[in-house]
């Protein structure tokens, strides 16, 4: 297997970056943006400068914003074009543990659970009350009666959770911020028509889902990547492929936030999250290919204001790449 980790990144090495950087069949790639050291660099670290991605993306880079989380699809794009099977995206502040990226199997018989609905999966891995972000925040208090079956299914994007400070809305943070750590049970699938956001923490692509990476670049950075999860999993849906939670297998050592300016970021994502899988369902088709459906989402989200036109010219430009 060819097995790249992606991160971006603004400081210095982190203790997470040198961490990643010693597991042995894999990867790193680090994309750097204009806030970051110009003297950056790590041994056995691929590290795509903004000079670089210039040169290796000309046509992309120049109209994907700077300063912005979405630069960090230069690195897939640059894993991709070094073959890679999997991806995975993490962030800089995420300290692998020990059976990180052990035994990540894309098929096989998993416990399924589903209700065509909004899932909290984190109640499946914790008796604390607390959600994902991007999870409807009129559903926070209502806890899923689901019956959990096992079954055999192919798994398109594994989210493995994150013990610490893990990713959660900054409404969570501002009136309760307690931190958590997982319990270690068995991967939860979700069914067909059973949603629950995933974001870019510690997230596992495989190969064929590749285009379903696409970051949005010119939405808010706390709505970016789970803008990309709620869009991925109806297409997800309509191509055979399932999205799977596992126990935390890194520690976040969260990089200095502010929660006040976390929460204006999120604002998008608590208005139009739910509407958004209300337009979704209604426009993906099985019968299209993962790259049409991905155009089809971003043209219904744009017609409906949820995202502005510009996206749409650095969509045509990243799906050229599949």
């Amino acid at each position: 297997m060819n097995k790249f980790i992606v991160i971006t990144s603004i400081s210095q090495p982190t203790r997470a970056v040198l961490n990643f950087s010693k597991i042995s069949d894999w990867k790193l790639i680090v994309v750097g943006d204009k806030k970051t050291p110009k003297q950056w660099s790590l041994k056995n670290v691929i590290f795509i400068s903004p000079k670089k991605q210039e040169k290796i993306e000309k046509d992309f880079s120049k109209i994907l914003p700077w300063n912005h989380y979405s630069r960090k699809m230069i690195g897939y794009l640059y894993a991709i074009r070094k073959g890679a099977d999997t991806v995975v995206d993490t962030d800089d502040d995420n300290l692998p543990m020990k059976d990180w990226g052990k035994n990540i199997k894309f098929q096989g018989n998993y416990e399924t659970v589903g209700n065509s609905s909004f899932v909290n999966a984190y109640q499946f891995f914790t008796d604390q009350k607390i959600w994902p972000r991007g999870y409807p925040l009129q559903k926070i208090l209502i806890k899923n009666h689901i019956n959990i079956k096992k079954q055999k299914v192919k798994i398109g994007v594994w989210q493995q959770l994150v013990n610490g400070d893990s990713d959660v809305d900054a409404i969570y943070r501002l009136t309760n911020n307690k931190k958590v750590k997982f319990k270690s049970r068995k991967p939860i699938i979700l069914k067909k028509g059973s949603i629950c956001p995933f974001n870019s923490q510690n997230t596992f692509f495989r190969k064929e889902l590749f285009p379903l990476l696409y970051l949005p670049a010119f939405v808010t950075f706390r709505f970016t990547d789970i803008l990309r999860g709620l869009i991925a999993q109806p297409i997800m849906w309509a191509a055979g492929y399932s999205l799977g939670f596992t126990k935390a297998t890194v520690f976040q050592e969260r990089n200095p936030h502010n929660y006040l300016k976390d929460f204006e970021s999120e604002i998008p994502m608590y208005l139009n999250t739910e509407r958004i899988m209300e337009i979704l369902n209604k426009v993906i088709k099985k019968d299209s290919t993962i790259k049409k459906n991905l155009e089809i989402a971003y043209d219904s989200l744009i017609k409906e204001k949820i995202i502005p036109s510009k996206e749409k010219k650095l969509l045509i430009e990243w799906l050229k790449n599949f």
